[in-house]
């Protein structure tokens, strides 16, 4: 990663921009630069910190040799961008990599305490220590932020002198310099003491800076400010209620990411040429229009044949909705999911296609009414699959799963026809739910009043998030889904320990709706963990019925019970009820719903109503 230039970088001879002027400062790996790391997130290199620049000028930064395109029409279409390429990433420093900007600027000196911004300090160039005291500088540890995804500093001046009237936010300044040390009597915030040379005001502690309403006591409010995005861009009045964080919290930035699975036609990559032209393919409805238009576009041969442009036209207007002329988001990616369940349901025979084929779907080979009596069934071995997860925004103080398209931040100040993406490949066990069974169970009283309660929680959450006038989206909570997901996390958790790759390695992909009930569980991960291979063994019928069989006698005792299982509420808003990390829960990046939305009781039942659960029989068994 690199600091952005203070001015315009110098070009060579041919017009390109030579990328060594700039400093290196750390490195991280292609899957961080989306999932921890990406745009507007703060990282911390050595003693330093910094923000991660917007794509403004991403184009210009994020060269081909060092980001590729990516190919995904399918989710491209649906985050309405042209393609996807890949994050920075050499060890060659020669080479660009990510842009970063120092943040936040205030910083302090553990030598003479003062706390001021960092240029302040004049220090040597390309150094981060104090001009005086040549000790390092540490940045401030805190930062505010809104629920709209701003990010400011946090406001020292005003919090030292709240007590003299002056700290509101058009106060006149003292003309002091902030002092900032630690009385070192504990580690709590208590013990962080900040004053002000002007003696106007007493030292004063940041304990209470954390208070929900801690900074609009003080007449503060958000100003909009977009620190990733440089300060050329101007920063629009959001005045929204500022909280304060840790700069180090997860709460300071979490991705909003989007993916699909590639599933034919477009999983040969044969696509992948006219990425670009798809949507203005998409305006012609007959062969002779299509044909012409490849005929302008292309000299020489095109990439693939008519009849193939045709096929791939046809399936992409398949996944049109129907009945609605402005379908929304969730709509839309409700239809990308219902298409990926078709096709696991069909599969896609390994014999039947050539080695580019990147989504292998077979039928296993045993006797799949050994499953019947779980209430399993249509187990499918997932070979060969290639899934694409884009970064579509990025969000504060809020779950990334649970909010509104209003509190996402965007990745640029201007529209952008690509978006950052990384490529994932693995093998995976897709299996569903017998229908009539699952329709039986999922009507009986005590299981409906069960899911009511976590609906209920979880739309409360929601509608706090999405503050006062701001439209929550409603929470996705049946019966069916909550059975669905829990069952994912104790089968990942039993393979876990049978299959031999570790948890966080396995992810689990729903499809639960009122014409679906089904679960891939996949390796689809960049790690060397993904690789492992064994995992489609396990969807053998005879193997499976044994995994799921052990998995749910597994769930049916927890060593925090009974406390676990009698509990009221339990997990974030109260989203969750007998689930805790010692029973269900898996590692976050494994699980689609951050470990909420989970009950195991509604897998075993509870000691005073053992039907409860769609396993029943097994338990009793």
């Amino acid at each position: 990663m690199t600091p952005p230039p203070a001015r315009r970088r110098r070009t060579a001879a041919n017009g390109a921009t030579p990328a060594h002027n700039l400093p290196r400062r750390g490195a991280v790996r292609r899957a961080q630069a989306i999932t921890t790391y990406g745009v507007g997130s703060l990282i911390a290199v050595d003693h330093e910190s910094f923000v991660v620049s917007g794509l403004d000028d991403a184009e210009n930064t994020w060269r081909a040799d060092e980001a590729p395109r990516i190919h995904e029409r399918r989710l491209a279409r649906l985050l309405g961008v042209g393609h996807f390429r890949l994050p920075p990433a050499s060890d060659d420093d020669s080479k660009d990599g990510m842009r970063v900007r120092r943040f936040p600027l205030m910083h302090s000196c553990p030598e003479c305490t003062d706390l001021q911004r960092h240029r302040d300090f004049n220090p040597p160039e390309g150094r981060s220590v104090c001009g005086t005291c040549e000790v390092d500088l540490v940045p401030s540890r805190f930062v505010v932020a809104c629920e709209a995804g701003h990010l400011d500093e946090f406001p020292y001046w005003q919090w030292v002198h709240r007590s003299t009237g002056r700290g509101g936010a058009t106060a006149e300044r003292c003309g002091g310099r902030l002092k900032l040390r630690s009385s070192g009597r504990t580690a709590s915030l208590r013990s962080i003491l900040v004053s002000c040379t002007c003696g106007q005001a007493p030292e004063v502690s940041m304990e209470g800076s954390f208070r929900r309403n801690a900074l609009k006591d003080l007449g503060l409010t958000c100003r909009g400010s977009r620190p990733w995005l440089g300060t050329s861009t101007p920063a629009p009045e959001c005045g929204r209620r500022l909280r304060t964080l840790q700069r180090g919290s997860s709460a300071v930035w979490q991705p909003v990411m989007k993916s699909a699975l590639s599933i034919p036609p477009w999983s040969n990559g044969r696509s992948d040429p006219l990425a670009e032209h798809w949507e203005k393919l998409r305006k012609y409805d007959n062969r002779a229009a299509v044909e012409g238009y490849l005929d302008a576009v292309f000299d020489e041969e095109w990439p693939i044949s008519l009849d193939e442009v045709m096929a791939l036209l046809d399936a992409e207007r398949e996944e049109d909705p129907d009945g609605d002329a402005a379908p929304s988001f969730d709509h839309r990616y409700r239809a990308l999911r219902n298409k990926e369940y078709e096709r696991l349901r069909s599969g896609n025979d390994e014999s039947e296609h050539s080695r580019d084929e990147q989504f292998i779907c077979e039928t296993p080979q045993g006797d799949t009414a050994v499953l019947d009596p779980l209430g399993v069934t249509g187990p499918m071995l997932v070979k060969k699959l290639r899934e694409v997860r884009a970064l579509k925004a990025f969000t504060r103080l809020a779950d990334p799963e649970s909010t509104t398209d209003s509190t996402e931040m965007p990745l640029s100040s201007s529209p952008l026809r690509w978006l950052p993406a990384m490529v994932v490949r693995g093998e995976g066990v897709f299996l569903r739910l017998d229908e009539d069974r699952l329709g039986t169970w999922e009507k009986a009283t005590a299981v409906a009043a069960r899911a009511e309660r976590m609906r209920t929680a979880h739309q409360r959450v929601l509608d706090q998030r999405a503050g006062d006038g701001g439209q929550a989206v409603p929470s996705p909570v049946t019966p069916r889904m909550v059975l669905l997901h829990t069952l994912a996390h104790v089968l990942i958790n039993e393979w876990s320990l049978d299959a031999g790759y570790p948890a966080a390695a396995l992810r689990e992909r729903l499809y639960a709706a009122d014409d679906m009930a089904g679960m891939l569980i996949y390796t689809a991960t960049s790690d060397s963990a993904g690789s492992l291979g064994g995992l489609v063994a396990q969807g053998e019928p005879k193997l499976l019925d044994h995994t799921v069989r052990s998995a749910i006698r597994r769930a049916e005792w927890c060593s925090s019970d009974p406390l676990c299982m009698e509990t009221g509420v339990s997990g974030a808003g109260g989203a969750n009820l007998a689930a805790c990390h010692a029973c269900v829960m898996l590692p976050e990046t494994s699980c689609e719903h951050n470990n909420i939305l989970l009950d195991r009781a509604l897998l075993v039942g509870t000691p005073e109503d053992p039907h409860l659960g769609f396993f029943a029989n097994i338990v009793s068994g």
